[in-house]
């Protein structure tokens, strides 16, 4: 990154976030503060950072399971009520395949807190599968360029490719929907290309129904197909034309 910058003409002073960057910061109005994975184990740092009173965000990366509680007692016990989680890989770019993004729900129940992802991987398939993890937040490089070779271009989105990032997480935290059996209304109109029992024979009042007098077809406008073996040997109290879907209100009771 330094003789990157040299070769550019650009003067780099190294200077860690530490306390006087938290002073400069809130003289700048700073809405909120992300402890980067490197400074997750500077717990006097993020007890300075509770004090400003701002949400703060804190990345997981090379954290030990021991550290990351550390880091979320600090924090809480110094007040900080609006804390969130961000699972880390510290790579750049991060391998795909040790991306290990089960981590999320895991971070989530093991902490009680929200969780999102800091993703170094390249490409978006890791964000919008965090997502569907449960994810809230993505954290994501970006650069109008990558042929303009920063520092961490290799692994950044470039315009287009934010653009997408953003339609398909969204999509994909749409499409989670919620749990449960209940049946979305978008459905309704699919009901009628299910089977149903219809009179296949024209049949006349008190005719006795035998199984090839009926069958199980679409539409779904008769009886659903579980109450077949029920309605053999019924007796019909009024007469029916093949075709006829099946109804209750056509058997003697």
């Amino acid at each position: 990154m330094f003789e990157h910058a040299r070769k550019c003409g650009i003067t780099v002073f190294s200077s860690p976030f530490d306390e006087s960057a938290v002073d400069l910061l809130e003289s700048l109005g700073a809405p909120a503060y992300k402890i980067a994975s490197f400074e997750i184990v500077d717990l006097p740092l993020i007890r300075y950072v509770v004090k400003t009173g701002k949400p703060i965000i804190m990345s997981t990366g090379m954290a030990s399971e021991q550290e990351i509680e550390e880091a979320i007692e600090t924090a809480r016990e110094a007040g900080c009520e609006d804390l969130l989680l961000l699972h880390c890989i510290s790579s750049y770019p991060a391998p795909m395949d040790q991306a290990n993004l089960r981590q999320i729900p895991n971070l989530a129940q093991r902490f009680g807190i929200a969780v999102g992802l800091s993703d170094h991987t390249l490409g978006t398939t890791a964000a919008v599968t965090a997502v569907a993890l449960g994810a809230c937040v993505i954290e994501k490089h970006f650069t109008l360029s990558r042929a303009d070779k920063g520092p961490d271009s290799e692994f950044s989105l470039e315009p287009d490719e934010l653009e997408r990032l953003c339609c398909d997480t969204h999509d994909a935290w749409s499409a989670l929907g919620r749990e449960g059996f209940e049946r979305p209304q978008t459905e309704a109109g699919s009901n009628v290309f299910r089977r149903s029992i219809y009179f296949v024979k024209e049949l006349a009042a008190g005719a006795e129904v035998c199984p090839e007098d009926m069958r199980r077809i679409r539409p779904g406008l008769g009886l659903p197909p579980r109450y077949f073996n029920t309605l053999v040997g019924k007796k019909l109290k009024v007469g029916v034309a093949r075709g006829t879907p099946v109804s209750f209100e056509v058997f003697e009771d």
